[in-house]
């Protein structure tokens, strides 16, 4: 179970990276895009981290 999350986390720092790659040259500070997106990238983090602690807790 624990490599489950540790390949879970991979994928979202992952899914993460392509976004930063993708939004290169893109307007954020319109319609609000860019609070948005920090607030997104902050919840991210947070499951990130939580995911990370808590596998040491999952049962293999």
């Amino acid at each position: 179970m624990a490599h489950q999350v540790d390949r879970v986390v991979e994928d979202l720092g992952s899914a993460l990276r392509q976004l930063k790659d993708s939004m290169r040259g893109m307007p954020l500070h319109k319609n609000g895009f860019k609070a948005a997106h920090d607030r997104m990238a902050r919840a991210m983090g947070t499951l990130t981290t939580e995911l990370t602690d808590a596998r040491a807790a999952i049962k293999p």
